[in-house]
This record gives structure tokens, sequence and C-alpha cells, in this order.
């Protein structure tokens, strides 16, 4: 199986670029989205979270406490580090199980941290998505209603593009100004010819 994975920072609108792939009949696994419901569902994850970071890490109808979380590990890299090492490996079997049962030419991967989690690796081709900070700035406000300075401090944790860039085989500019269609439908004809 083809695997392209599609990463990109906050507000650049990587999941509007995994929308076009969806209507190409292409599936796409959101590995953000996977890890909160493997935090919630698998019975290895939630005893490993549960040892380092106590039983009450998980409420009453057992899912993750996702603001005691978010705050322990805002301001703690050892602790953020601690955390992925638990649901990092088991989102990755579950990507590769999912692969499996895909019946389509290829299959995108999308994450937040592809670089910086080493998951690239495992690519086939890797498009990271861009965007003017500014921009990337008001759509997150819009989106789910952060301050400025809220957005700002989760921009400032993330790699920079320009390191980014270094490891991606594709650049995608989603700036509003620049037409990413013909880019998009290039790319779309390329990997059915390679999956």
């Amino acid at each position: 199986m083809f695997k392209v994975g599609i990463t990109g920072g906050i507000g650049s609108g990587k999941s509007t670029i995994c929308n076009f792939f969806s209507l190409k009949g292409i599936p796409v696994f959101n590995a953000d989205l996977e890890a909160k419901r493997i935090m919630n569902s698998s019975s290895l994850v939630r005893s490993q979270m549960m040892l380092h970071f106590g039983n009450d890490i998980y409420l009453a109808n057992q899912q993750v406490d996702r603001q005691k979380l978010a705050a322990l590990i805002f301001n703690s890299e050892p602790l953020l580090q601690k955390v992925n090492a638990i649901v990092h490996p088991a989102v990755r079997n579950y990507f590769f199980e999912w692969c499996q049962n895909q019946q389509a030419p290829y299959v995108v991967h999308e994450a937040a941290i592809l670089f910086e989690s080493g998951f690239y690796n495992m690519m086939d081709y890797t498009i990271l998505v861009t965007a003017p900070e500014q921009q990337r700035i008001d759509r997150v406000i819009q989106r789910d209603h952060s301050t400025r300075e809220q957005v700002k401090e989760r921009i400032a944790k993330q790699w920079p593009d320009e390191e980014k860039m270094k490891l991606a085989n594709t650049t995608i500019n989603n700036n509003n100004r620049e037409l990413i269609l013909p880019v998009l439908i290039e790319l779309d004809q390329k990997f059915r010819t390679h999956g």
C-alpha cells in the first residue's frame, strides 16, 4: 500500500487538503483523532497512562481527563514525551492494521507531528501544508475560539516550517492566493500510478 503523509502546523489547513483526497475516494487516517480514541479504548494504553499519571487521569466515564492531561503536558517536555511514548506505538500499530483493510490505490496519513514523531520515515511520500502565520492564527481563533496568545503559544511549540520543508517531498502553500487544486489533482494522479 502506497502511503502518503500529510502534515502542517496548527491552522495551516491540512484538513482541507485531506478532504480533497477523501472526496477522490482515498482513505484518510487522522492520527490525532485516532490517538484520542486509542487513549480511551486501548486497555494497554489506559493501564500505562494510569501507571504514569495516576488513576484520576481518567474520568468516571472512562474517558481520559483531557483538561488534566493538557495541564500536565503543556509546559513539561518530559511528560509530553512520556505520553507520546505510550500513545504513538499504539497509533502506529493501528495504522498498519488499518492499511491492510483498505482497497484504494493509496492511503493518506494525516498527522500534526509527522516529522517530529519520526513517522514520516514509514511514508512513501510526504506533503507539508504551510500558510502565513497571521492566517494560521486567524483560522484557529475562528475554529476553536482560542485567544491570539494561546494560538501563538501552540505555534511556538511546533517545529518551524523551515525544518519540516527539509524533510517534505512537496510543500503546498495554503495562503488563499495560490491555486492548490491543480497541484492536488497532479499529486493524486501520480500517487494512483505509484500505488
